[in-house]
C-alpha cells in the first residue's frame, strides 16, 4: 500500500500532512518548501500595509529569543549549549547600531535595540559569572570573536552608505549590518561540534546543500544531533527575525518602491544590504525547517541531520 494511502489512516491532520511531506522525493520537498515561503510572503504582503512593521516584528522576535535564554539561565542555572562568541558578537552589533540610531535616526528601533542589548549583556554576564561559568562548553565554542569581527570591519570600509551623515557613522552602520548577518555562525558551529551528525537532505534554501555543491566533503553517517530545547527556541527566534527582515526588503521590491529600486542601482552598498539579509536567511533556513518539523511531529525534540549547522 502506497504512502498516499497511509495519509488517510492518520487522524491528526497536522501529523498526516507532515507524514505525507516526509515521503515526498527531495525535489518535491524543495518545490513545496519554495511554494510555502512564497505563500507566506504573499500573506504578509496582503495583511501588513506598513512594511516597516516587519522590521519592528523582527526586532521583537530577537528580543523574545533573548528572553527565552534568560528564562533558561534562571531555571537551569546552566549555559551549556550556548556560544559566548555569538553573544559577544550580538552585543557588539547591537551596541554599534544603537549608537548609530541615536546619532542618525532616533525611533522605535532605538528602544527595541536598547532592550535587546541589555538582555544580551545579561546573558553574557551569566555566561562569565562564577556560578555558571563552569557549565560553559568552551572547547566546543571554536569560532573566536575576532575571526568574524575583523572581516566585517574591513568590508565596512569597502561598502558603506553614501548618505550625508558623518563618514565614521556610515562605516559604523555598515559594520553592524555585516556583523549581524554572521553573528549567529559561532552558535551554529558550536551546535555542530556538540555531536557529529549524519548527511543532510537538500531542501529549499539549504545552506548546507550550497556548501556541499561548492565541494565540501561528505562525512560518514552518524547519529543525529539533538539540540538543547531552549537553545533551539532561541535560534528559531533568530531565524524568524531574519525572515521578517528579509521579507521587508522583498515586499518593497515587489511593490516597486522607487527609492529602493534607485538605491539598488546607485552603488555597492544597497546590494550588500540585500545580500546580508539573504545570507542570514540562508544560514538559519535549514534549522528553522527542522525545528518546525520536530514540533509538527509532536516530539518537541529538535534533531538535525548533517550539514545543517
Amino acid at each position: 500500500m502506497g504512502s498516499d494511502d497511509t495519509l488517510g489512516k492518520v487522524k491528526d491532520p497536522v501529523v498526516a500532512i507532515v507524514h505525507w511531506f516526509k515521503t515526498r522525493p527531495p525535489g518535491t520537498k524543495a518545490g513545496l518548501s519554495g511554494l510555502g515561503a512564497v505563500a507566506l510572503l504573499l500573506i504578509l504582503w496582503r495583511t501588513i500595509k506598513d512594511h516597516d512593521t516587519l522590521f519592528v516584528l523582527a526586532e521583537m522576535a530577537h528580543f523574545i529569543g533573548i528572553g527565552v535564554l534568560g528564562y533558561k539561565l534562571q531555571k537551569k542555572k546552566s549555559v551549556a549549549g550556548l556560544s559566548l562568541q555569538s553573544q559577544l558578537l550580538t552585543a557588539t552589533f547591537l551596541a554599534v547600531r544603537l549608537f548609530c540610531s541615536f546619532m542618525m535616526e532616533y525611533d522605535i528601533h532605538t528602544v527595541l535595540d536598547g532592550l535587546t542589548l541589555l538582555a544580551t549583556l545579561g546573558v553574557v554576564y551569566c555566561m562569565t559569572a562564577a556560578d555558571m561559568k563552569v557549565t560553559y562548553q568552551k572547547e566546543q565554542d571554536i569560532i573566536k570573536f575576532y575571526y568574524v569581527l575583523v572581516p566585517c570591519a574591513v568590508l565596512a570600509l569597502v561598502a558603506k552608505p553614501s548618505t550625508s551623515h558623518y563618514f565614521i557613522f556610515r562605516i559604523f552602520w555598515a559594520f553592524c549590518v555585516y556583523l549581524e548577518a554572521v553573528s549567529v555562525f559561532p552558535q551554529l558551529r558550536m551546535m555542530q561540534k556538540a555531536k557529529p551528525p549524519p548527511p543532510a537532505t537538500p531542501i529549499f534554501f539549504s545552506f548546507a546543500f550550497i556548501v556541499r555543491w561548492m565541494g565540501a566533503a561528505r562525512r560518514a553517517p552518524q547519529a543525529p544531533l539533538v539540540v538543547e530545547r531552549f537553545t533551539a527556541h532561541y535560534v528559531f527566534a533568530l531565524g524568524l527575525s531574519r525572515f521578517l527582515s528579509c521579507a521587508h526588503w522583498i515586499l518593497q521590491i515587489l511593490e516597486g518602491n522607487k527609492y529602493l529600486l534607485q538605491a539598488l542601482g546607485s552603488g555597492l552598498w544597497p546590494v550588500m544590504v540585500l545580500a546580508s539579509e539573504v545570507v542570514q536567511t540562508f544560514i538559519l533556513a535549514d534549522f528553522c525547517y527542522y525545528y518546525v518539523k520536530s514540533y509538527a511531529e509532536g516530539s518537541g525534540i529538535v534533531r538535525l541531520p548533517a550539514g545543517i549547522v
